[in-house]
């Protein structure tokens, strides 16, 4: 039996999330036409706030509604570290962990050769200023502990080599071929408190 167009649509935009497949999706809009109406339009509405008010941060580049980030805003901070991570998600599980109080930086990339990746040069350019302006006495590289993580936090190294920053990077107490967004908390506060200069 066909179904009707606006649910097959649904179902294909669905299925192009991360690890959602077309029975996931299918599974999912089947919940949303039992839900009632309201409770629909409210969801809905969720997700049209978050592609208008969300955008990264011009300072860190992390999402945030606010510009600057309630984090890069915070004067309590200390603005002498800036833990260097490559995506969002990472910032959110170190900040999760409730390890760390200094800055973060957000590459919003990787060096990936095999996948042509690269670290977006606005970003590191960006991260250079901000080590320059702030006075940054140390930069963490937070990247994942994989080949990509190594290739990028040599990458960053390089490009603040001429800069009188100390570059440390969160120790191998995080799993290799793991991900920063998916560490427990106990792993992340090893990993950050092991750090080596490099």
């Amino acid at each position: 039996m066909p179904l009707p167009g606006s649910v097959q649509k649904l179902i294909k935009l669905w299925s192009k999330l991360p690890g959602i497949g077309e029975k996931s999706a299918r599974r999912m809009v089947f919940f949303l036409l039992k839900q009632d109406p309201a409770w629909v339009k409210e969801f809905s509405s969720a997700i049209l706030r978050l592609a208008e008010e969300v955008h990264p941060c011009s300072e860190c580049g992390n999402l945030t509604d606010s510009d600057p980030c309630s984090i890069c805003s915070d004067p309590m901070r200390n603005r002498r570290v800036i833990c260097v991570v490559e995506s969002e998600e990472d910032c959110v599980a170190i900040e999760q962990a409730g390890i760390f109080n200094g800055l973060y930086h957000v590459l919003g990339g990787r060096v990936s050769p095999l996948d042509d990746q690269d670290i977006p040069c606005v970003s590191v350019e960006r991260l250079k200023a901000r080590i320059t302006g702030l006075g940054a006495e140390e930069i963490i590289l937070a990247t994942a502990p994989r080949i990509e993580g190594d290739l990028t936090a040599f990458a960053v190294q390089d490009a603040v080599s001429g800069l009188p920053v100390k570059v440390t990077r969160l120790s191998y107490g995080l799993p290799a071929g793991g991900s920063i967004g998916f560490a427990d908390r106990v792993t992340l506060h090893m990993a950050l408190e092991s750090r080596k200069e490099m």
